[in-house]
C-alpha cells in the first residue's frame, strides 16, 4: 500500500502552488495538463479498485455499453469549467482511502477476472490476483507520476525534491532550495 499511496502523492507534489489556469496547460508535445492526468489516475484507480473489491466476482458493469465507454475514453484526461485544482485533489485523496481500505482487507490471491466484452484487455488472461492488480496501480500511477514531473517542470522548471521541500516545510540545505513561487524569488 505505501508504494501506491508514494506514487498517488506525486501528483499532489506535481500540483503544489500551481494555479487552476497552470493545472490546465498542456506545455508538452503531447496533449496531457498535470489537471487531466490527476483526473485520469483518480478514474483509473477506481476501476481497478473496484475490481479488487468484487473479487472473486466481477464488478457491477457500467450503465454504458463498450462502445460508449471507447467513444468517451479521453474524457478522463480532459479537466472541464467545473473542475478545480481542489476537487481534482479531493477526489484523488478520496480514492486513496477507499483503495487503502480495500487492500486492507482484500484476499491478496483472489482472482480478479479479466472482462471479456472490453478490447482493450487480454483475451488470453482469465483472471489477475489482487495482488497483481495491486502492483499494476503501481505501475499506473508511477508512469503518470513521470508525465506529471515532466509537465510540471516545464511549467515553471519546478522539481520533485523541491516541490515536496516546499509542501512539507523541510529547511533549505546548501544541495536542497524548497520551491517557492516565480514572484517571491524576485523580491
Amino acid at each position: 500500500m505505501a508504494y501506491i499511496d508514494q506514487q498517488r502523492d506525486a501528483f499532489v507534489s506535481a500540483t503544489f502552488g500551481l494555479t487552476e489556469e497552470q493545472i490546465r496547460l498542456t506545455p508538452t508535445a503531447g496533449t496531457l495538463s498535470l489537471g487531466g492526468l490527476v483526473k485520469h489516475v483518480t478514474t483509473c484507480e477506481r476501476g481497478w479498485t473496484e475490481r479488487m473489491a468484487a473479487a472473486p466476482s466481477a464488478p457491477t458493469p457500467p450503465d454504458t455499453s463498450v462502445e460508449e465507454q471507447a467513444q468517451s475514453w479521453g474524457d478522463d484526461f480532459r479537466v472541464t469549467d467545473d473542475d478545480t485544482l481542489e476537487s481534482l485533489l479531493a477526489a484523488l485523496v478520496a480514492q486513496g482511502e477507499v483503495t487503502r481500505e480495500v487492500l486492507r482487507h482484500a484476499d491478496l490471491g483472489a482472482a480478479v477476472p479479466v472482462p471479456r466484452d472490453a478490447p482493450w484487455f487480454p483475451k488470453d488472461v482469465e483472471a489477475w490476483s489482487v495482488r497483481w492488480v495491486a502492483m499494476h496501480l503501481v505501475e499506473e500511477l508511477a508512469r503518470h507520476a513521470g508525465h506529471a514531473d515532466i509537465i510540471r517542470e516545464s511549467i515553471d522548471g519546478a522539481t520533485m525534491y523541491e516541490l515536496v521541500a516546499a509542501r512539507e516545510g523541510w529547511p533549505e540545505t546548501p544541495w536542497l532550495k524548497p520551491w517557492r513561487p516565480a514572484a517571491e524569488l524576485t523580491v
